[in-house]
């Protein structure tokens, strides 16, 4: 990761270079996107790092939820960085006069090496999510939808901005050369920034809905709540809650009614036995209370129908 941000680094500074001596906005918008993947990669090496220490006295959980918060932060630099220049720039070369045209050549040498980097930064990009969708044995889409880990997400969808960012840019500067009108770059560069602020909204929605506090995989749900389902101790599973704490790190939380004929030491072995079995089954699960609740109780079962909703429960 460093040296992806390396290397966007100077590709920023490439692209900066080329916007000034060729009077490009759109070459200007794209070195401030180059701005925002670099800030970008920094932010996610300080996610990767900072989650992954252990639990302590003021944070029991651990501190999983830091890359959440992190790359929600990287979200909001491509937006800022990125997004509001990009959109500046085309906006007031839209209703300016726009510069002059200059050694259009710089912008295409600069773009098209800045091509060849991002497009095999977005091949491993999506080496990566296939793999992992292979592993999970899901879909591409769906574990790009559904994934616990936002590094990944932010990576794939920073590429793939990037590759089309390009493809704009090369259109603005080779429409501002063929017609000698500065409005294509201007359109361009706001074009752009747009992509940028749509990237932005899309990785924000997803880090938020993890800090706030998301259940597991359902289908891992579901597996927990067979499992069980089919132990003989349980006569019913009257409610449960699961959350993730961190990337591959999950707090489950299930309300169990015991058998009757159970005493109450009966009832602490149970549950260790189901602590143990659980955590053999699913590698994810980091924290596992059980509570023996009876599910006639009406206050419970109140509860679980005001969350759930009537037709589900």
């Amino acid at each position: 990761m460093l040296l992806a941000g390396g290397v966007n680094a100077t590709i920023a500074v490439l692209k900066a270079v080329a916007g000034l001596l060729t009077g490009s906005s759109a070459m200007l918008a794209e070195a401030a996107h180059s701005v925002a993947d670099t800030t970008t990669e920094g932010l996610l090496l300080a996610a990767l790092r900072r989650s992954s220490r252990g639990p302590d006295r003021l944070h029991p959980f651990g501190y999983g939820k830091e890359r959440f918060f992190w790359a929600l932060i990287a979200a909001v630099s491509i937006f800022v960085s990125g997004g509001v220049f990009s959109v500046y720039e085309g906006l007031s070369t839209i209703l300016g006069e726009g510069a002059e045209q200059t050694i259009p050549w710089v912008a295409y040498a600069v773009l098209g090496v800045s091509f060849l980097l991002e497009g095999s930064s977005l091949l491993k990009a999506i080496r990566q999510v296939r793999n992992e969708a292979a592993e999970e044995r899901v879909g591409f889409f769906r574990l790009l939808r559904t994934t616990d880990d936002p590094t990944v997400k932010t990576v794939f969808f920073e590429d793939s901005a990037a590759l089309v960012g390009l493809l704009l840019a090369f259109a603005g500067v080779g429409l501002h050369q063929l017609t000698g009108a500065a409005l294509w770059d201007g359109i361009a560069s706001l074009l752009i920034g747009l992509l940028l602020a749509g990237v932005a909204f899309v990785l924000g929605g997803t880090n938020k809905g993890l800090l706030i506090g998301r259940q597991a995989d359902l289908r891992m749900v579901r597996a927990i709540r067979r499992s069980l389902e089919d132990r003989a101790e349980i006569d019913a599973v009257v409610d449960l809650l699961t959350m993730q704490l961190g990337t591959d790190s999950v707090l489950l939380c299930a309300r169990l009614d015991f058998e009757d004929t159970l005493g109450a030491a009966d009832v602490e072995r149970a549950c260790v036995e189901i602590d143990a079995d659980l955590r053999g089954r699913f590698s994810d699960l980091a924290e596992i209370f059980l509570e023996p609740v009876p599910r006639t109780d009406p206050v419970m079962r109140e509860r679980v129908l005001d969350r759930y909703g009537r037709t589900l429960a």
